[in-house]
């Protein structure tokens, strides 16, 4: 892929008042109007990641969030967030019923690359709903073996765009811009390149940008948060660049917030700080 030399002049920087809006609440509203999320992921050994993505998008502002998960990690979900309604699945098909009741679908964290996890995927690339791809889901994707539904929101890191583009991770790093873009054109998809200075590519060209972020952001399980934040905004009527660029800054935002006090940065860390910046940003009520 060729190098890029100069950054190219449209890109969106994301800075505060500047930022995607969240419309607020009227005193009337009721849950049933801000989307019904469904987190699919937590293999065995995994379900943490999947315990994360929803608490982010429970925090986040969704009506309503669904988390299908390991029969082994009910327990634990339940234990820790008893608003989520967590179910276990042992196959796909028990996955038709929940597609019925819920407007965003969230995929990949803690999914796995085995059989549980391609099947559920499987699942998912054929439903109607909008969705965020993440994590394993874009492993899967990079394989050829599922297709990327419309209405598409893909996480990835540098390693993950690498495997989906079909180059180096080094060669990722050096053009990131036009990688976040071919990403997008690729996929027809909104595309979140992670990384210091994040990428939001639109397949309509737009692109935005966020310098936000801190380096003790560099720990597991804040990609999980992202997924779970983006999908939350999706089911409150944000449409997927609006979202993902907001989701952006919001989660680098609380990160610098949060990496004030250094290392030893949790991912759940970001979860409050986020919920206490998006009430800034958007307030919830008139």
């Amino acid at each position: 892929m060729p190098q890029t030399k100069h950054e190219i002049p449209d890109v969106q920087h994301l800075l505060p008042g500047q930022l995607p809006q969240l419309a607020a609440r009227s005193p009337d509203a009721h849950k049933g109007q801000f989307g019904h999320v469904l987190l699919i992921g937590g293999d065995r050994g995994f379900g943490g990641a999947a315990l994360l993505s929803a608490e982010s998008a429970l925090r986040s502002g969704a009506g309503m969030v669904s988390l299908a998960t390991r029969s082994e990690h009910v327990a634990a979900a339940l234990a820790r967030l008893p608003e989520v309604m967590t179910v276990g699945v042992h196959s796909a098909n028990q996955l038709m019923g929940l597609l019925e009741k819920i407007s965003v679908i969230v995929i990949g964290p803690g999914l796995g690359e085995a059989s549980w996890g391609k099947s559920l995927l499987s699942v998912a690339a054929n439903a109607r709903q909008p969705q965020v791809w993440d994590a394993d889901a874009l492993n899967l994707l990079a394989t050829g073996s599922v297709s990327l539904p419309a209405n598409c929101v893909i996480t990835p890191h540098p390693g993950e765009a690498a495997r989906l583009m079909g180059i180096s991770t080094a060669e990722v790093q050096a053009d990131r811009l036009n990688v976040a873009r071919a990403l997008s054109q690729k996929f027809n998809a909104v595309a979140i390149l992670k990384g210091a200075g994040s990428l939001i590519a639109s397949p309509d060209g737009r692109v935005a940008r966020c310098d936000q972020g801190h380096p003790a952001m560099a720990t597991a399980g804040l990609g999980d948060v992202l997924a779970g934040l983006v999908g939350a905004l999706l089911a409150q009527g944000m449409s997927a660049f609006d979202a993902a660029c907001l989701a952006v800054w919001l989660h680098a935002t609380a990160g610098d917030r949060q990496g004030i006090y250094g290392r030893g940065l949790a991912a759940s860390d970001l979860i409050p700080a986020i919920r206490q910046l998006l009430e800034e940003q958007s307030p919830c009520l008139k």
